[in-house]
């Protein structure tokens, strides 16, 4: 249709198009025709008859054009009425073809239904045909094979197309054409193949074959089923199509639709906004953009603030700049100058050296010649009159040498001068210069005294040559003398050359001395006043730089160091990521322990099961064992009616065995139930281990938290460190502030300098003086700050260096703490697999568990039917007995072997059980132990729980407390930051210093350290937990490996029980064919064949009949137990089924009717209620609006009325109005209860709902569950009819191998019969040959004349032939009795044959050979023979056991099919109701929703109506004010009251017209809801009525391509009508172009007014958008020039920077040039000024020396004075000394006479004497006096001591606590010398320790031996008493020894006189003393005192 249309559309443009080039032309005429027009002005021309030829020809041109836009005009109205009318002809055709193709379609689609009918038809007619051919087929076999199924398959076109346009529409037409025409062709050749089909059919009903194959028709079949499915998935392609066409038409119209709908909002948007733009202006903006560009203004006039200073700045540094390369340049052009002069000079130098070279080579030659001169004088020494000449020539040649050296000399200085003055810039160069041409001076001179040597030598050589050599000499000479003219010619030129040269070298050397005395001068003067300041500025600007770039470096650092923090803070993010990982993991470790709880708790039920079903099977087994008795009491009462048979006993005696046998199972049993306690015990054992195991994780987890509170602790270090750094900047900030203070000082002073300088210089130079010191101090303001800048920098670089360092450490850290945390993680993790993976090992054993249960049912009933089998085998032995007593003897043994057999296996069947309920008891047990494992474990884990919750909530807290610590020490990093940016700001201007506290941080460190110390051991213990979890696992899966081995263990023994029964199995049938053999054996004779026979026959028969009952039997124990295996499964699984189906319907009644009844009543008792409420309050507001216009009335009529006075009224109205105003407000109370209640209800209906949707969920749960179960069934019918037909197969299989079996069994038969056939055939023809061979060989051996020898010989040989055959037939009847015996007989017979003739031996040998061969193969035929029939037997027995198994599975199948679909009538009902119920909800929803909305609008109206009795009961109010009012008597306030009641009335019809319009605006939403449901619904009828239109199209083009042939046909009538038409249609264009064109004209006059709008609102809409845009730009501009401001100033400043560094480095590099050229230069000076500057520096010297000396003479008279004072104090002391020791020679110390005194009363009176000779040689009594003074009374004495003493005997103060008690007699012997050594030793031991004593104090160990006592003790005193006065405090002077009690040198003493007591005075070294001496113990007492008494 499109591509139709299409075509059309082409056509109507071609047409167009013509049209519009006839336009085109005809606009194209009027344009130059108006050119012409408008160019007719511009043509003039001057004679008037010209003028009007050419108007005239004008004209005729103009005619002419108009008649041909005439009949252009006339030709194109006749071309629009052609088009016109082909136009209309055309709908029309359309029209028409429309409605064709629809009945086309319509057709096709009957024909479609028609032939997919007859396609069905004939298939089915194939099939049956198909069945028909194949019989006929097989009963022919010659007819053709059929066409393959190929054919039948159709063709799948996948068209790839995608919807590229709306073009594909006609695509897919034509395609759906062709579809139809591929389906009509095979339709077709369905049919001829049909009628192909329908000729077999009746040829071979002709033929009359009948016979049908049955994969045939399966194979027909499965093509039809094939064909079907092709059909259907065709169809459904269609459809699909078809669907997806719709679907993309829906789409594109849907997106156009859109399009539009948003372009048109688009566009109505932008119009709106334009709109308000245009309206409002610029102002939004102005006022948008008004606080920003205020902002910038305040920025720029700061900006333009700062300009004017800096570009003074700028000014100045530029005209510093300008001075600076003024100078540069002046002294560049001074360099440049000095540079050509030392070229020119250097070119000097070079020729200079050159011709010093020369002269040198020409001095060697000379001395040469002057050698060869001197041995020519020496041979000739004769002629001495010519000698003067020739020394007046050589003193001239020496002259000449000297004056060349000279000239040299001279030279060389010029050089040096030259190079000295040309290189100013090589300071150095000139020093090394100087001192290389002294050194070249001084060789030069020794070369000169050694060539005078030589001269002086050749002149005494000279005088002693003779006058012979003279004349040869005078020749010589003259030669010489010639070339020493030509020599002097030559030096004469160079003198003249040099003169010149030299005088250009003073002139120069003049020139260089004034320029470099200037220059010398000048830089004098600059380098004083530039070296120094310029220096300083260049290095403190290169430090600026440095410094700038330092900061940029720390700046970048910093930024670095930011990141680094941002970093550190991802990471810290990271790590609480991890910890929310951790925290996740741990949840997902909670959630597995939920897991496991609920499978434990799934065991725990498991286990109660299986408990109860261990008890039901302890019931079972107790009632087995009554069986068992009550069988053993049957068993011996048959062994009472039986006692006569064998059989019974031997039954008795098997029984009795299997009594034992149970027996032992018990006791197996019991010990089985022991092992299982001991596992019990090896499981709770684990279960301990796997509590170690968690106690080891939740150690971990401590060990986690720890590591955690090391990194808060780090981050706490790191913020210290922080705070320290910032301290430590403060302080240097101090110290900068310290130097810059002594800077300024220094600046002073060098200001000071300057300004001195400056008075000393001339006035010419004052004025730049002034400029340089100013530039000085400039430039040491910006030196103290970039060198403050430079220290702060370097201060800031360290302190960033440091953080640097200690973030590295702390990120390391924490990345190593990270990856510990990960490894933990993943230690959990895998800790939480392998407790998952132990879990599913767990619940597979359970699954295990549930499976050997399902077995032990199994085999419970299998027991059931053994049972049954025992019965019916215990029936079939009587019967069989019966049998033996009715049959014949032979037969007995064989039903003793049948009873045996099945004795046998009853006992096998009895082991098995026996196994079996032993296996069933180990899994009880195991059973039990899992349910106390899983108790274990559920206690365990309920711990677990415990603990994680705990170690969560610390987790919690600790989380809580580190994210308080992140914030403060984030706020504190911020603080700091603010605080370095500050420093910063600071530096820039004056920097101020801050402090801040840390102490909190250190109490939250520790906080933070106590909580990790928790952590820690928390985690510990769960480490611990973890690795006994871990060994518990371990030991777990040893139990498991130790299961599964006794598992594979009693498999084992269970193949090798089997294997036994097996083996046995084949003895018994060994046994049986020796028996076979045996019988053959004995029947092999000729005589017994026919007993033979007979015997095989009955043999055979009872062995088919054993066979068969064998089979019987096991066939029907084995359908037996099958059926009933599989009857139990189908019926648990029914009765499952039909219980959930069940409670299923029980459920949903309940649930219906419980939704309907609870969900019907609440919701009518809700509607009721809210529609009395709503009623009750309607009536409410009714009543109080009438009584408001009665209030109303009442009040106007009291107005009226107040004239006349009427008060009793008014007041009882005033009454009746409280009254109603009380009742108001208790029906306003009772309405405010209803609506609560409502309420309440209303959420009642909510909860409820809530419940009844998750009542519905639980059912919807239910269904899906029942759906599965279904799925299950089916999946289950499935598997059985699949089994069902592997059985079939297997029976198909059977029938065929039986035939094959049979076949075999009749070949074997026919084989038997020939065998037997020759062995009756072997015998007589043996006989006949044995004659023959006789009677042949008879007359060859005998000749004629021994007849009678030979007839008597016949004769014997006769009888003895006679007698063999005799034998033979006995041995023949013998041989299958014994070959022993035929073998004897054979060998009798072979003895006599031999004796007789030696020819029948190789005869009888055949004969014997080929019975040996029958008897083989006879005997392997048997054995053939049995095989066969017993396999025979077998498959017999098995095809019967099939049979019935196949029938019992029918039945089954039967029974389930029925089952099944009950059931899924069931399902299909439940679900049918299900639905109802949902729908019901849905109904149910819909209306709760409609009640809830119904509720809103209640509500809205019980507010309305609430709000409307509020403004009543306001108005009441008001009422009663105004009555009150009214009564006092207050007309206008009534007035304004009632003004105020009509205002409230307003807003209360205000408020209800409010309410109204929300109901409008209600109705209106719901009005538009249902306009859009109307819309949808005309939505879908559109989409109907499109696919209807495309199906329309369809046919409409179906039809097209069938009418094309036929419109092609009427076109060319068509044609000649419409070009007559074309030429009407041309001539109405030409009358319709000038309305065309008017239009047209109109319509570009519109659309460029249009434009022109649309161009104004869209320039204006440019504009307010440019003004935005300008707006926003202005803002970044200003932004950005904010920015390029501070980068500019920043640029300018480095730039700056830059350009001054660069300066500074030059003028750096000049003055240090300079400097070094100043320091030669003053070197030099200073070497050559010395001897003149020496005067003024004597003088200066001398003065400073003089001051000095005058100093250093004070200081020496002042050392003098001290040095005197000393000796006189030396003096003072020796003298004191002195007197000392004169005074003590005749003194006694005190304290030792006490001692002594005391120590006399002490001792025995015996010996007291010699107390009192002691103190008499103390006292310096002689012994003369001391024994006069002994011998005379003692009394005296001791009177007189006791006197002495007097008053105060023990009062000395100085008095050591060691007085010796005589409290033992012991004491008493001892003497009083002994007594005072003891008292000495013990007062000399120092009892404090002894103080350190300095170096000065200490003597040389000379100084203290033993050799010298007295310096010794000297020494060891003064550092006593240099102890006692350091120590001075801590001394007790009463228990101290002497040298500490007593003070031996003190300061005050060294001044003073001795005045004070000699005894208390300081001991010096001169005093003797008392030390503690080391005594021996051989030493006694008197040697010690002798000793002390020499000392």
């Amino acid at each position: 249709m499109a591509s139709w249309l299409g075509g059309l559309g082409s056509g109507l443009g071609q047409s167009l198009g013509q049209v519009g080039g006839s336009l085109s032309s005809l606009t194209g005429q009027i344009s130059s025709f108006t050119k012409d027009i408008l160019l007719e002005g511009t043509e003039e021309v001057g004679d008037a008859p010209t003028e009007l030829q050419v108007s005239n020809s004008r004209l005729r041109e103009i005619e002419s054009t108009h008649a041909t836009q005439r009949l252009e005009n006339e030709r194109l109205k006749k071309v629009c009425s052609d088009l016109e009318e082909k136009h209309e002809a055309a709908e029309l055709q359309i029209k028409q073809l429309s409605i064709e193709y629809r009945n086309q379609l319509q057709q096709r689609e009957v024909e479609i239904s028609h032939l997919k009918a007859r396609q069905n038809a004939l298939q089915e007619q194939l099939q049956k045909l198909q069945t028909a051919a194949q019989s006929a087929q097989l009963g022919a076999g010659v007819l053709p094979p059929t066409t393959t199924s190929a054919s039948f398959v159709p063709v799948v076109r996948h068209h790839s197309s995608g919807f590229q346009g709306d073009d594909m529409d006609f695509g897919d037409v034509i395609w759906s054409q062709q579809e139809i025409n591929r389906l009509s062709n095979e339709v077709s050749r369905l049919e001829s193949e049909v009628d192909h089909w329908m000729q077999i059919a009746q040829s071979s009903r002709v033929r009359g074959t009948n016979n049908a194959d049955q994969s045939e028709i399966c194979k027909l079949q499965n093509i039809i089923k094939e064909l079907k499915q092709n059909l259907s998935q065709e169809i459904d392609e269609h459809q699909h199509e078809l669907s997806v066409l719709q679907d993309a038409h829906r789409q594109k119209l849907a997106e156009i639709s859109r399009r539009h709908r948003e372009e048109l909002s688009e566009y109505e948007e932008r119009i709106e906004e334009l709109e308000n733009q245009l309206q409002q202006g610029g102002a939004g903006i102005e006022i948008s953009d008004h606080s920003k560009i205020s902002d910038l203004q305040k920025n720029v006039q700061i900006l333009q603030t700062e300009k004017p200073e800096d570009t003074q700045t700028m000014k100045e540094l530029e005209d510093k700049v300008k001075n600076l390369n003024q100078k540069l340049s002046s002294v560049e052009n001074e360099n440049k100058i000095l540079l050509n002069e030392r070229e020119l000079v250097k070119v000097e130098n070079s020729q200079i050296t050159q011709e010093y070279e020369r002269l040198k080579s020409e001095v060697i030659k000379l001395q040469n010649y002057v050698a060869e001169q001197e041995t020519i004088l020496k041979e000739e020494g004769k002629k001495l009159p010519l000698m003067t000449s020739s020394e007046e020539e050589v003193l001239r040649l020496q002259q000449a040498l000297l004056d060349a050296e000279k000239e040299i000399m001279r030279l060389n200085t010029l050089n040096q001068a030259d190079r000295f003055t040309g290189a100013g810039e090589d300071g150095l160069k000139i020093k090394t210069d100087t001192q290389v041409l002294k050194e070249e001076n001084h060789k030069l001179g020794k070369e000169k005294e050694e060539l005078q040597k030589k001269l002086a030598n050749l002149q005494h050589k000279d005088e002693a040559i003779t006058s012979a050599s003279i004349e040869d000499q005078n020749l010589e000479l003259n030669q010489l003398r010639q070339e020493l003219e030509r020599k002097e010619h030559e030096l004469k030129e160079s003198i003249i050359e040099r003169a010149t040269l030299t005088a250009e070298l003073e002139e120069l050397d003049k020139q260089n001395q004034e320029t470099m005395q200037h220059m010398i001068t000048l830089k004098e003067q600059l380098s004083k006043q530039h070296t120094e300041p310029d220096s300083t500025i260049n290095q403190l600007k290169l430090d600026i730089n440095f410094e700038r770039r330092k900061v940029s470096e720390v700046e970048a650092e910093k930024m670095e160091m930011s990141k680094e923090l941002e970093t550190q803070k991802l990471k810290m993010n990271h790590c609480t990521f991890a910890l929310n990982d951790l925290h996740m993991s741990n949840q997902q470790l909670q959630h597995n322990i939920k897991d496991l709880q609920e499978q434990l708790k799934k065991s725990q039920d498991c286990n109660l099961n299986n408990k109860k079903e261990i008890a039901e099977l302890k019931q079972n087994l107790k009632q087995k064992e009554e069986e068992l008795s009550v069988s053993q009491n049957e068993l011996t009462k048959i062994m009472n009616q039986e006692s006569n048979s064998n059989y019974q006993d031997l039954s008795l005696k098997e029984r009795e065995a299997e009594i034992a046998k149970l027996n032992e199972d018990i006791s197996e049993n019991k010990q089985l139930n022991q092992n299982l306690e001991k596992s019990v015990c090896d499981l709770k054992i684990e279960n301990g281990k796997l509590l170690t195991v968690c106690e080891e994780l939740k150690q971990q987890l401590h060990e986690a938290f720890a590591e955690k509170n090391k990194v808060s602790l780090e981050k706490d270090t790191m913020l210290e460190a922080l705070k320290m750094e910032k301290g430590r900047l403060e302080t240097e900030l101090s110290q900068t502030k310290t130097q810059l203070l002594e800077q300024a000082k220094k600046y002073e002073q060098t200001i000071e300098d300057l300004s001195n300088a400056r008075n000393m210089n001339t006035t010419a130079l004052q004025l730049e003086h002034e400029r340089l010191v100013k530039c000085n101090q400039e430039r040491d303001f910006e030196i103290a700050e970039l060198k403050r800048n430079i220290e702060q920098m370097e201060a800031d670089h360290e302190e960033t260096k440091e953080m640097l360092t200690t973030s590295l450490g702390g990120q390391k850290q924490l990345t190593e703490l990270i990856k510990e945390k990960e490894v933990f993680v993943e230690k959990f993790k895998n800790r939480a697999l392998e407790l998952q993976q132990e879990l599913e090992e767990y619940v597979k054993d359970s699954k295990k568990h549930e499976i050997l249960r399902q077995n032990l049912e199994e085999k419970d009933k299998s027991l059931a039917a053994m049972k049954e089998e025992n019965n019916h085998l215990k029936e079939e032995i009587e019967r069989l007995k019966d049998q033996q007593s009715r049959s014949p003897p032979v037969a007995e043994p064989k039903t003793l072997d049948i009873i045996t057999e099945l004795e046998t296996e009853i006992t096998q069947l009895h082991v098995i059980k026996n196994n079996l309920e032993e296996e069933i008891k180990l899994h009880k047990k195991t059973i039990e132990d899992q349910s106390q494992k899983t108790v274990q474990l559920q206690q365990s884990l309920q711990e677990h729980k415990r603990e994680i919750g705990e170690s969560k909530f610390q987790y919690e807290q600790m989380n809580v407390t580190h994210e308080k610590l992140f914030l403060e020490k984030d706020e504190e990093i911020k603080s700091l930051q603010k605080t370095i940016e500050q420093i910063k700001t600071q530096l820039h201007n004056e920097r101020h210093v801050f402090q801040t506290d840390s102490s909190d941080l250190f109490q939250e460190t520790k906080a933070q350290s106590l909580n990790g110390e928790n952590g820690n051991e928390k985690h510990d213990l769960s480490k611990s937990e973890i690795e006994r979890l871990v060994k518990g696992i371990k030991e777990r899966e040893r139990e498991i490996k130790l299961l599964n081995e006794k598992n594979v263990f009693l498999t084992q023994q269970i193949d090798h029980l089997s294997k036994d029964q097996v083996g046995k199995l084949t003895q018994i049938i060994q046994e049986k064919d020796l028996e076979i053999q045996a019988l053959h054996a004995n029947v092999s004779s000729s005589s017994y064949r026919q007993d033979v026979l007979y015997l095989q026959q009955q043999l055979q028969a009872y062995a088919m009949e054993r066979e068969q009952v064998l089979a019987v039997l096991s066939e029907k124990t084995r359908e037996n137990s099958q059926l009933k295996t599989e009857y139990h499964k189908i019926m648990d699984m029914v009765a499952t089924k039909e219980a959930a189906l069940m409670k299923l319907q029980e459920e949903n009644q309940k649930l219906s009717n419980r939704f309907e009844s609870s969900s019907q009543d609440m919701f009518r008792e809700t509607v009721q209620n809210l529609s009395r409420i709503i009623r009750e309050k309607d009536i409410e507001i009714d009543a109080l609006s009438q009584k408001c216009q009665t209030l109303l009335t009442v009040l106007q009529t009291s107005n009226i009325g107040t004239d006349s006075g009427s008060g009793g009224v008014n007041s009882n109205q005033f009454e009746e109005l409280l009254q109603e105003r009380d009742k108001l407000k208790q029906q306003v109370k009772k309405m405010e209860e209803w609506k609560q209640q409502v309420m309440t209800t209303v959420q009642n209906m909510q909860h409820e709902s809530a419940h009844l949707q998750e009542e519905l969920h639980k059912l919807q749960a239910q269904i899906s569950v029942d759906s599965d179960n279904n799925s299950k069934l089916q999946m289950d019918y499935n598997g059985l009819i699949q089994s069902y037909e592997q059985n079939e197969k297997k029976m198909k299989s059977f029938s065929q191998e039986l035939a094959q079996v049979q076949h075999r069994i009749g070949q074997l038969h026919n084989t038997k019969d020939l065998l037997l056939g020759k062995l009756d055939m072997v015998a007589p023809p043996l006989l006949m040959t044995s004659s023959v061979s006789q009677a042949s060989d008879i007359p060859s051996s005998t000749p004629p004349e021994v007849v009678s020898d030979a007839s008597k010989l016949l004769q014997q040989e006769l009888e003895q032939l006679k007698k063999m055959l005799q034998e033979k037939d006995v041995t023949i009847r013998t041989l299958k009795e014994n070959n022993q015996r035929l073998s004897d007989s054979m060998a009798a017979t072979s003895e006599l044959e031999r004796k007789g003739q030696k020819d029948t031996d190789p005869e009888m040998k055949q004969i014997k050979g080929k019975c040996d061969v029958f008897q083989k193969s006879l005997r392997e035929k048997d054995l053939l023979i049995k095989s066969k029939s017993d396999q025979l037997l077998s498959v017999s027995e098995n095809l019967s056991n099939k049979e019935n198994e196949n029938e019992l599975l029918k039945q089954a199948v039967t029974n389930l099919k029925e089952r099944n679909l009950i059931l899924e009538m069931d399902i299909c009902k439940l679900k049918e109701e299900n639905e109802k119920i949902v729908a019901r909800c849905r109904e149910k929803e819909t209306e709760f929703r409609a009640l809830q909305e119904t509720n809103m609008q209640f509500s809205m109206m019980l507010k309305e109506r609430e709000f409307e009795s509020h403004s009543m009961k306001e108005k009441a109010l008001a009422f009663e004010k105004l009555l009150k009012e009214k009564e006092q008597g207050k007309m206008g306030e009534l007035n304004h009251l009632l003004n105020e009641v009509k205002s409230m009335q307003e807003k209360a019809v205000s408020f209800q017209q409010e309410r109204d319009q929300v109901m409008l605006a209600l109705k209106q939403k719901q009005m538009e809801s249902s306009a859009l449901q109307n819309e949808v619904q005309h939505l879908r009828d559109k989409e109907q009525r499109l696919n209807q239109e495309l199906e329309r199209l369809r046919n409409h083009l179906l039809e097209m391509e069938d009418s094309y042939t036929q419109e092609a046909l009427a076109a060319e009538d068509r044609e000649t009508k419409l070009r007559k038409k074309v030429m009407v249609l041309e001539e109405k264009l030409v009358s319709s172009s000038t309305a065309v064109e008017h239009a047209s004209h109109q319509a570009s006059l519109q659309v460029e007014s249009l434009q022109e709008q649309l161009n104004l609102v869209s320039r204006q809409r440019d504009e307010t958008l440019l003004q935005l845009t300008m707006s926003q730009d202005q803002v970044k501009q200003y932004a950005l020039s904010l920015a390029n401001l501070q980068m500019v100033l920043e640029q300018f400043q480095q730039e700056e920077k830059a350009m001054y560094s660069a300066e500074l480095e030059k003028h750096q590099k000049q003055t240090a040039e300079w400097k070094k050229k100043a320091e030669k230069l003053e070197e030099r000076v200073e070497s050559l000024q010395e001897s003149l500057e020496e005067a003024n520096a004597a003088l200066d010297a001398a003065s400073r020396l003089t001051e000095q000396l005058d100093l250093k003479e004070e200081q020496i008279e002042d050392l003098r004075k001290q040095g005197e004072l000393k000796q006189e104090m030396l003096e003072d002391a020796q003298n004191k000394l002195m007197n000392l020791i004169n005074s003590t020679e005749g003194k006694v110390d005190k304290v030792l006479m006490r001692n002594l005194f005391i120590g006399h009363f002490h001792t025995p009176k015996n010996k007291r004497h010699e107390v009192l000779r002691l103190m008499g040689s103390i006292l310096g009594i002689k012994k003369e006096e001391l024994d006069q003074l002994l011998s005379e009374d003692q009394k005296g004495v001791t009177r007189w001591v006791t006197g002495w003493l007097g008053g105060g005997g023990a009062g000395s103060k100085s008095v050591p606590s060691t007085p010796i008690r005589p409290t033992n007699r012991s004491v008493f012997s001892s003497s009083f010398s002994e007594l005072f050594v003891k008292f000495l030793e013990t007062e000399s031991r120092p009892n404090l320790p002894l103080p350190t004593l300095s170096v000065h104090d200490m003597k040389p160990l000379g100084a203290t031996g033993i050799c010298n006592p007295n310096s010794t003790r000297s020494s060891s005193l003064t550092e006593t008493t240099g102890s006692g006065t350091s120590r001075r405090p801590d001394v007790n002077p009463f228990l101290a020894p002497r040298s500490a009690a007593v003070p031996l040198i003190t300061p005050t003493s060294l001044g003073a006189g001795g005045s004070g007591h000699l005894l208390m005075k300081p001991i010096s070294d001169a005093l003797p003393t008392f030390t503690p001496l080391p005594v021996l113990p051989d030493a006694s007492a008197g040697a010690v005192l002798k000793d002390l008494l020499k000392q």
